[in-house]
């Protein structure tokens, strides 16, 4: 993603977007519009409580599982506590979220050899990618049995908005190919949806660009660039076999 407008579907109900990606399972994304799903910002923990009770009734679930976020590469299977640390959440078809601000939030779907699907949410920030999160949760899935992995972008700030010091573009585009970029003022930056479609094409997975945008861009997202603060916008997927 280099900018422009968020393109996507109309809107279903607290979705922003929203695909049946497989049969039974599907993948979505909220904007704004949903509220903030977040404990840790805005302070207003019934309000938080009231948005994902909403999210999950308008997907047809009990509940989704959540992380507690820290930006490393640590993966953890929904049931491994109420909120594991860490930045990739894996199932066996249990309802997952990722919840982001201008980080790449991404959804890996395959299936297990015994008709499960095989399911994951991963938290893609700049020191995430570095860490490779992505890699990590694809990995761990596949060392389970899934396979025919694909995986969907949501959105997150784009390669001409992230502006960052020119050292460290530098130092992560070493790391990472692909994510080294320059805003639209003409000062470094990097491209984190870039580094993580080239770490997926790396590990053989389809990176699915359909609902990616610029959080920093549209009011229609929380932004932390933007707006520090305000709210994080979540992907999910789940299954519904």
């Amino acid at each position: 993603m280099t900018g422009g407008a968020a393109a996507a579907a109309p809107a279903e109900g607290p979705f922003w977007w929203r695909r049946d990606v497989r049969p039974g399972v599907t993948v979505a994304f909220t904007g704004a519009a949903a509220g903030n799903l977040a404990f840790h910002v805005g302070g207003d923990d019934d309000g938080v409580r009231r948005h994902r009770a909403a999210l999950a009734a308008a997907a047809g679930v009990p509940s989704f599982h959540y992380m507690s976020q820290v930006h490393g590469r640590e993966t953890a299977w929904a049931g491994d506590g109420p909120a594991p640390t860490a930045d990739a959440l894996l199932s066996h078809g249990e309802p997952l979220a990722v919840m982001v601000a201008d980080c790449v939030p991404v959804v890996l779907v395959g299936e297990f050899d015994d008709g499960r699907p095989a399911l994951a949410a991963v938290h893609a920030g700049r020191p995430g990618l570095v860490a490779e999160v992505v890699p990590a949760a694809v990995t761990r899935l596949r060392e389970a049995g899934a396979h025919r992995l694909e995986a969907w972008l949501g959105p997150s700030i784009c390669g001409q908005c992230y502006e960052v010091p020119a050292q460290m573009r530098d130092e992560v585009a070493a790391a990472v190919p692909g994510t080294a970029a320059t805003t639209g003022w003409g000062t470094p930056a990097l491209d984190l949806p870039a580094g993580v479609r080239d770490q997926l094409a790396r590990a053989g997975v389809t990176a699915h660009r359909d609902a990616e945008a610029c959080t920093y861009e549209h009011e229609e997202f929380f932004s932390h660039r933007r707006a520090p603060g305000a709210g994080r916008i979540a992907g999910l997927v789940w299954s519904h076999a």
